[in-house]
């Protein structure tokens, strides 16, 4: 009967497949997008908090209740009044425990979309620089820091060429400097060959006789033996 069947479900009987309302496909919570599931859980946090705030509205009134039987001295509807005020405390303390759960799942979920997020951007990092290691190489830079001294090379030659100067004759320079040392040869013949201009100043002859040198010196030699006698 219809009674038999409120009682088995209120005893946590399996409900009728036909009267079934878990969630399931696209209105569900399933593995989807961690920022939708996130969403999903804040709501249900909004939802806890809100029947958090009805139940303490009737904790609230258990306990007016409760002072105003007392006041009547109906101590037996008081009593009852304090009972129900416990069965809603039990309540709010479930209500939050369901709170953290699902704060937890939150801050956990929110921590491993930020880790995943970090793999990804790590991941893409690794793919580029991998990428860019495969583009170059070691070989490919060695290859062109050969080629980059290479033209170096040709371009200092090619500086070198061009600041050589552009003599048609210095072939010929050996030639030329010999024969320059043949004209100067042959114009010291010739100022070795050429007259004097001007007569050359001799020095004049005596017109005198000069004097007898032995019969001089023979005199002295004389005089000086008989200074040594007269001694």
């Amino acid at each position: 009967s219809q009674q038999s069947k409120i009682t088995m479900n209120w005893f946590g009987k399996k409900k009728d497949s036909g009267s079934s309302s878990a969630p399931s496909g696209g209105g569900g919570g399933g593995g989807g997008d961690p920022s939708q599931t996130i969403v999903k859980l804040r709501e249900a946090v909004a939802t806890q908090e809100k029947r958090e705030e009805h139940i303490q509205r009737k904790i609230d009134l258990m306990v007016k209740e409760a002072k105003d039987k007392m006041a009547k001295k109906d101590k037996k509807g008081a009593l009852f009044a304090m009972k129900r005020k416990k069965l809603y405390e039990k309540e709010m303390d479930k209500i939050q425990n369901v709170k953290m759960t699902l704060e937890t799942q939150v801050i956990n979920l929110e921590s491993a979309a930020q880790n995943a997020d970090t793999f990804k951007a790590m991941h893409s990092g690794t793919s580029a620089m991998k990428k860019i290691r495969n583009e170059v190489g070691i070989d490919k830079v060695d290859d062109m820091m050969d080629d980059i001294r290479e033209e170096m090379e040709m371009a200092n030659e090619i500086s070198d060429a061009i600041a050589q100067p552009v003599d048609p004759l210095v072939a010929d320079e050996d030639e030329l400097l010999a024969e320059l040392e043949e004209l100067e040869a042959e114009d010291v013949e010739s100022e070795l060959l050429k007259a004097p201009s001007k007569p050359i100043d001799m020095p004049a002859v005596p017109s005198q006789k000069l004097p007898d040198l032995k019969n001089d010196e023979a005199e002295e030699l004389r005089k000086l033996e008989a200074e040594l006698d007269g001694l």
